[in-house]
């Protein structure tokens, strides 16, 4: 029974496999890799899935939906003709569709498959996908981040040691991820996005444009899609010629044409770019990276064909990105190596993805200045590698306290309520003195979205509660197992104590330059464990016993060597703004010239 790789995409979707050591895409039933996530439903209630869709969108589209992955998650009901959708049960029909594809290819039944996902897609997102693979007739045990499956791509195909951001543009979603890719690891250090930007914004942004040209407001609904369709063409042919002539004719018979250029597009798409450059400033910012720090900027997704876009991202990094020639198959080819390293297949099973947390996860707690409006204590920051447990204390905020209410929530901002609140925990505690009483909360979380709370007051009693939304019985169990290994504090793990030490030794032992340099790298590794961060404390640790090891074999007379070292941790003490990028308006019009 074969395993299959899914990229579900906005605008189109792909399948992969692997197999006789290399990954393949799997062709549909009109010889093209791309099927059209487009669903259509005639009036005799056929349905029509991919390309014939797409086609008959064109002349029917009140009978047809596409772009419903942006609302995966929700429970709106999309209409298509006399009938409504749930966003996963039109997905699971473009999953259907790929899954009979593989299946005509391989020659055998697909039972499993790998999905991808953007970065940042909420759980009830990820579980609406994982659904969407159960209402199609696959099992779907892993989902996989869509930045993260390019970077294993090009990992796998390049096997180059490098610091790369990986730039994500589809036609609705947007994912930026900076991956350490190192031995057989790719590393995943930080992940941005926006849901809700993709390149059909750019179709969008012409369309108003020529409406307001030509002052066509009152168009009915098959005039409107027939424009937009016209500026998508448009937008198309400007990914290979500067300019060109986007044309409409309405029912009337009257026709109206525009023209267009890349500087056009680059003038009235200001906006947008801003907003790519914010998501690019996000990633870094969280990757305590900079510009300079990044090795290869990759380009992957449909969208990151348009000039305009490479354009601007050479712009930023003042380098020339990589982007393949079939950009938007490279999350199907990352998608189809894991299905190989799920499968411990030959000459892939080697390799290893790590991923992060895509938000952070808090509790609430006390707002002195605004008691209505409690502050989000943040537990797990985002981008943290997982699995991960980390835990932190509270105390009581009023005399005679008796319960502690802990909210749990999902998200940035600074105030709970402004974030979505996934569950809550009550627990009683003695009546005492504001601040004599209190509880650690320890979260603990994992790559399959089970999130384990466990709160132990300083009475000694204990409560615990799982968050899940998609893990079967069995698969909990199995989950909660091996996540119990993580709930030690990073301080009490024996190599850890060790390390400290050895530092301590050192300490005693040196002088001068060597001393400082001890001392330096100890209050950064100390820094380090109340992070709580395991595989940061484990890089770090592996780092620094590698430098003790160099440091006994000089003298502090050798005071380059140990001033090298020195400054390495001194830089990371002090690491925070490594500057991001900007757009004066004096860097805009330069920019609007370069392109030109």
């Amino acid at each position: 029974m074969a395993i299959i790789g899914i990229d579900l995409g906005t605008t189109n979707s792909l399948g992969s496999v692997y197999r006789n050591g290399s990954v393949e895409l799997i062709p549909n039933a009109y010889d093209s890799f791309m099927t059209p996530s487009v669903v259509a439903v005639k009036p005799d209630g056929e349905v029509l899935v991919g390309l014939p869709a797409k086609k008959y969108q064109l002349e029917h589209p009140e009978n047809a939906a596409s772009l419903f992955k942006r609302k995966m998650g929700t429970n709106e009901k999309i209409k298509v003709g006399k009938r409504s959708f749930l966003p996963e049960e039109l997905s699971s029909l473009v999953i259907r569709s790929i899954v009979s594809d593989a299946e005509r290819f391989l020659g055998e039944k697909v039972e499993e498959a790998v999905i991808s996902v953007p970065a940042y897609f909420y759980d009830e997102q990820r579980y609406a996908t994982k659904k969407a693979g159960t209402l199609a007739g696959v099992k779907v045990e892993r989902i996989i981040n869509e930045p993260s499956a390019a970077a294993l791509a090009l990992y796998y195909i390049e096997n180059k040691e490098q610091h790369i951001l990986v730039f994500d543009f589809g036609g609705g979603t947007l994912d930026v991820t900076v991956v350490d890719c190192l031995g057989n690891v790719v590393g995943i250090e930080s992940i941005a996005g926006d849901n809700m930007l993709g390149g059909s914004d750019f179709d969008a942004i012409i369309n108003d444009s020529f409406v307001k040209e030509h002052g066509l407001y009152e168009l009915d609904r098959l005039e409107r899609e027939a424009l937009l369709t016209a500026c998508e063409q448009g937008k198309i042919r400007l990914t290979k010629d500067k300019e060109t002539e986007i044309a409409f004719v309405r029912e009337d018979g009257m026709k109206f044409t525009s023209h267009y250029t890349l500087k056009r597009l680059a003038e009235e798409s200001e906006e947008i770019l801003k907003k790519i450059r914010n998501v690019v400033n996000h990633a870094l910012r969280d990757a305590e990276a900079g510009v300079e720090d990044i090795d290869e900027v990759v380009m992957v997704g449909g969208s990151s064909k348009m000039p305009l876009v490479q354009s601007y991202m050479q712009f930023l990094f003042k380098k020339i990105p990589l982007v393949t020639v079939n950009c938007d198959e490279q999350i199907a080819l990352g998608v189809g190596a894991f299905c190989g390293i799920k499968a411990r297949e030959e000459g892939i099973k080697q390799y290893s993805l790590s991923d992060v947390c895509p938000f952070s996860l808090g509790t609430s707690v006390l707002n002195e200045g605004n008691p209505d409006k409690p502050y989000n204590l943040v537990i797990i920051p985002r981008n943290s590698m997982l699995p991960c447990s980390i835990e932190k204390s509270v105390v009581t905020s009023s005399n005679n306290q008796k319960e502690l209410r802990i909210g749990i929530y999902q998200g940035e901002a600074m105030y709970a309520e402004d974030n979505r609140k996934l569950d809550e925990i009550k627990v009683r505690v003695p009546a005492r003195i504001a601040g004599k009483e209190g509880a650690s909360i320890r979260y603990t979380y994992d790559i399959n979205g089970l999130l384990i709370i466990d709160v132990t007051t300083t009475a000694g009693k204990h409560v615990s509660k799982m968050i899940s939304q998609n893990l079967t019985e069995d698969e909990l169990k199995a989950h909660i197992k091996e996540l119990e290994k993580l709930k030690t504090h990073p301080k009490d793990v024996k190599e850890n104590q060790e390390l400290l030490k050895k530092l301590a030794k050192a300490a005693e032992d040196n002088t001068g330059y060597t001393h400082e340099w001890v001392m330096t790298a100890a209050e950064y590794f100390e820094k380090i464990l109340d992070e709580q961060n395991v595989w940061k404390i484990e890089k770090m640790r592996m780092q620094i016993e590698g430098d003790l090891s160099k440091i006994a074999t000089v003298s502090d007379g050798d005071s380059n060597v140990v001033e090298n070292f020195l400054k390495t941790y001194e830089s990371e003490i002090e690491s925070g703004d490594d500057g991001e990028m900007t757009n004066t308006p004096e860097e805009w019009e330069v920019f609007k010239k370069w392109i030109n």
